[in-house]
């Protein structure tokens, strides 16, 4: 008797028979499995949110000088756009059941989406590598501790990396391949585990900090600086823009997530969990954490890898860095793995598959050598302004296309059809306002990345792009606007 999974396949197969081959495979094509519930997509975002950065974001805007509870209200309002957002998003891929790559045919053609498809997709490669070695360095770290002797294989390096770091770096390139090799199903099993497994080790690494320091040395305000009343709401508005910043990219490839979910309603519920409570609870907790090692080492430690690492108890350390590691495992995979694997796919779908689009990124994240992107922190601060400035226009263009042109409708057979009298054709498959609104939309954002001058702008790189973008491409596509629907059946066309 054959295997579910084969027979499923074989329906899909026959199902996606009429589309063009030029525009459709068995992962870009609609999923007939949308089976994750509330609680797979709050996972998701606790894989996200439990990161090395995320913690270096959280303890972050407590040295802004601020009161905690402006910082909280930053958080929260920042959070609560981001829950917003992601659910704008998550409404046109979990209607059509396509990835981002897929449902961005809508706005600039059924051709014309390998534009933001490639543009992602590059923006995922540096930070694919980054996230690996990053996850490989805590794994060097665990091992120089148990394994002294390994010392000797730091002293010569090739290409910016010594010898048991390209093995650490080998290992966590490994691990994830074998993850994201086993498909979505694995991937939602790794991550349901990953996140709460963080949580563990942050709440027992605050509980021994508050044992340590007692109550009295914990504070929730870990700056000295006074600042005026101007000065405090110009940070806390930046300490929220900063929110939005950091989830923009997990935001923009969230279709690729929300296509398997439930319902809208199941999304919904996951996002209220993973996003406002979540992230703040994990912020109070890593403020208890950094705030305990002034008290306790006589300085602020912002790395949680090196907090964990003075651990007393050898074997707590190696269970918190290990956790620590998975964790990285799990944000890398969801946030620099999967979209990249869709958006190359994208480009060729019947010689690059989802798992071959992995791959691609994943080789050229090694080639970036991506610990010498790292360790030139000048040119992370560009990276992220520059990634500001190509994920906001994209965010801005999908909703602006979908909710104010498209009016909530997707033509899910047209996402597929590479002929003119398809809906989403356009001209030869491009369609020229999408572009035309991209271009300058950019620019600007680069043109304001660059400029020194213009440097406090640039933490708001992700509004402004969105503005723009969506802004432009409202004007230009006014009269192609359709007439809104009465009812939610006819807002998807699909056989």
């Amino acid at each position: 008797m054959p295997k579910h999974s084969e027979v499923t396949s074989r329906v899909a197969s026959e199902a996606n028979a009429q589309y063009s081959p030029r525009l459709c495979n068995d992962d870009l094509a609609p999923t007939r499995d949308q089976n994750w519930s509330w609680y797979n997509i709050f996972s998701f975002w606790m894989s996200d949110v439990h990161s090395m950065g995320g913690y270096v974001v959280a303890a972050s805007f407590f040295t802004l000088g601020l009161a905690s509870w402006q910082v909280l209200l930053c958080l929260l309002v920042g959070i609560c756009i981001v829950q917003l957002c992601a659910n704008l998003v998550a409404k046109p891929s979990q209607m059509a059941g396509v990835p981002y790559a897929v449902i961005s045919r809508q706005a600039f053609g059924v051709f014309g989406a390998n534009i933001p498809a490639i543009i992602r997709g590059l923006i995922a490669f540096a930070w694919y590598g980054i996230q690996t070695y990053l996850a490989a360095n805590a794994l060097m770290l665990v091992l120089l501790k148990f394994f002294p002797t390994l010392s000797s294989m730091t002293q010569s390096s090739w290409l910016g990396l010594s010898q048991l770091g390209w093995c650490c770096f080998g290992v966590m390139w490994l691990l994830q391949a074998m993850v994201f090799w086993h498909g979505m199903s694995a991937i939602k099993r790794f991550i349901d585990v990953a996140g709460p497994a963080v949580y563990v080790v942050m709440v027992a690494l605050a509980g021994w900090i508050v044992y340590k320091t007692g109550f009295d040395g914990i504070s929730f305000t870990l700056a000295s600086k006074q600042l005026s009343t101007g000065e405090q709401t110009w940070q806390m508005i930046t300490a929220t823009a900063l929110v939005v910043s950091y989830f923009s990219g997990p935001l923009l490839n969230f279709g690729d997530f929300s296509r398997y979910g439930k319902s809208m309603g199941e999304i919904r519920r996951g996002n209220r969990w993973g996003l406002p409570f979540n992230f703040l609870l994990f912020s109070i907790v890593t403020v208890v954490i950094v705030s305990g090692t002034q008290s306790l080492f006589g300085r602020m430690i912002t790395d949680p890898i090196e907090t964990v690492s003075m651990v007393g108890n050898d074997v707590a350390v190696a269970i918190g860095l290990l956790t620590m590691i998975i964790a990285t495992i799990g944000i890398n995979i969801v946030a620099n793995f999967v979209s990249p694997a869709f958006d190359f796919s994208n480009c060729s779908p019947q010689k690059i598959s989802f798992r071959t689009g992995g791959m691609i990124a994943a080789v050229g994240s090694v080639l970036l050598t991506p610990w010498n992107l790292f360790q030139s922190p000048e040119l992370i601060h560009y990276t992220l302004d520059v990634l500001g400035a190509f994920i906001g226009p994209l965010f801005g263009i999908l909703i602006a296309d979908f909710y104010l042109i498209k009016r909530s409708k997707v033509y899910v057979d047209d996402l597929f059809d590479d002929t003119p009298k398809g809906r989403y054709w356009y001209r030869g498959g491009f369609n020229p306002k999408a572009i035309a609104a991209l271009l300058p939309s950019v620019g600007i954002g680069l043109v304001i990345s660059f400029i020194p001058s213009l440097h406090a702008v640039a933490n708001f790189s992700w509004f402004i792009g969105v503005a723009l973008g969506a802004g432009c491409y409202r004007w230009l596509a006014r009269a192609d606007r359709e007439e809104s629907v009465a009812t939610y059946h006819v807002a998807v066309q699909k056989d």
